[in-house]
């Protein structure tokens, strides 16, 4: 029985708020369980110095953790006068994976820069920051095709991400944290609408594990996007208040 009580192959509760900050181009608050993360995506006209004059777009990430988003308060980083290795890689693959499914050049010469930031973590903060900056840039996106600053097909597919592992010698989905830290085996998947992948980090946290438990893992993975691509579809479906 997994601590929450859920199937193997059950992902825990999602919401996704759209038009959560009424400054910037694109933003939503993502919950999955008890995993809360505030998504922005901004539009800005200047480019990195070795983008320009190429008539090609870019977007980035930032990541970050909240002092109060785990059981104790964790020191800013901004204090520490620099980021922890984990949220360099962290924003690294949150910026990788959403350049794999935007077309550069239909988004001219403009960046994104999409900020996440961890209210409350639960696990699977990067998995839940990489679903929900989809919804953010989306939005930035069409706020840019309102204003005929990007092309019709800026999005290529869909994109979302999400968690499994070996829990207690059985396969599951959408670890939370009681479940993350007990894991034989941790890996994250990034996959598009059309079923590709565009990153998988897997680890065993004990003894190695078995190609067979790879492909009931990456089983676990397909459904458990697929899920969350269908709530991203509805949330963005809905209109946004003014």
């Amino acid at each position: 029985m997994r601590p929450s009580g859920r199937a193997p192959d059950q992902l825990r509760p999602l919401t996704i708020e759209r038009g959560v900050n009424p400054y910037a181009e694109g933003s939503c608050m993502i919950s999955c369980g008890g995993t809360r993360i505030l998504v922005t995506a901004s539009v800005e006209t200047s480019l990195p110095p070795w983008r320009r004059g190429a008539g090609l777009g870019w977007v980035t990430a930032e990541y970050g953790m909240l002092p109060r988003a785990t059981g104790q308060r964790t020191r800013r980083e901004a204090t520490a006068g620099k980021q922890s290795g984990r949220t360099q890689e962290i924003q690294r693959l949150i910026g990788r994976s959403l350049r794999a499914v935007v077309d550069m050049k239909a988004i001219g010469e403009n960046q994104i820069t999409v900020d996440c930031d961890v209210i409350q973590a639960d696990g699977g903060t990067r998995t839940a920051s990489i679903t929900g900056a989809f919804v953010a840039l989306s939005d930035a996106i069409g706020w840019m095709q309102a204003r005929e600053l990007a092309g019709p097909n800026a999005i290529t597919t869909e994109l979302a991400a999400v968690s499994c592992g070996i829990y207690r010698g059985t396969p599951v989905l959408d670890l939370d944290y009681a479940e993350d830290s007990e894991a034989e085996t941790d890996a994250n998947f990034v996959m598009t609408g059309d079923g590709r992948f565009v990153e998988i980090q897997g680890t065993a946290e004990g003894a190695p594990f078995s190609a067979d438990e790879l492909s009931a893992l990456t089983a676990l993975a397909q459904k458990g996007v697929g899920e969350l691509i269908e709530g991203q579809k509805q949330a963005l479906s809905q209109a946004v208040a003014d």
